[in-house]
């Protein structure tokens, strides 16, 4: 995964934690605007969670955060 979109989905992760707590779930959507500005990007971000590391549609804030910052 490169290194803006680590950097993106870990800002939203602390956002989100910041704004809702330790518990707050999201997907891969969260981190893209409701329109379709970035099809390479999206692509990346769901090939990880989907097919990389089969993530349920939703997961805690605080797990996605651990496993970008980790390197997985």
């Amino acid at each position: 995964m490169r290194q803006s979109l680590r950097e993106k989905i870990i800002a939203v992760c602390d956002k989100k934690i910041a704004q809702k707590g330790p518990d707050v779930g999201l997907s891969f959507y969260a981190f893209f605007a409701n329109r379709n500005d970035d099809p390479d990007t999206l692509m990346e971000a769901a090939t990880w969670w989907i097919k990389t590391h089969e993530l349920d549609h939703f997961e805690k804030a605080t797990k996605i955060r651990e496993m970008v910052s980790s390197g997985k």
